[in-house]
């Protein structure tokens, strides 16, 4: 799975499409927490990220949503900015 962002002890991940499934998503690592977030909705469907984790997500997610559903489109992961 590749990386795309590293900040604040938070590793950013996704997986290429075809070994995916929809709807378009990021994981989210904070030592042995994971989480999932929807990347148009912008909410955690699965996981167990603590609260400050996700609130600090969900703003790196806002800041890079469109190249986040980009990468998910075309398959084509590349390193984001960290938060």
């Amino acid at each position: 799975m590749p990386e795309i962002a590293r900040f604040y002890g938070i590793v950013i991940k996704m997986f290429f499409k075809p070994k995916e499934h929809e709807p378009s998503h990021i994981h989210a690592l904070y030592g042995e927490h994971i989480g999932i977030f929807n990347i148009k909705t912008l909410k955690m469907t699965e996981g167990d990220l603590p609260k400050k984790a996700q609130e600090l997500v969900i703003e790196w997610l806002m800041q890079y949503q469109n190249e986040l559903q980009s990468m998910w489109d075309t398959q084509n992961i590349s390193k984001l900015p960290p938060l």
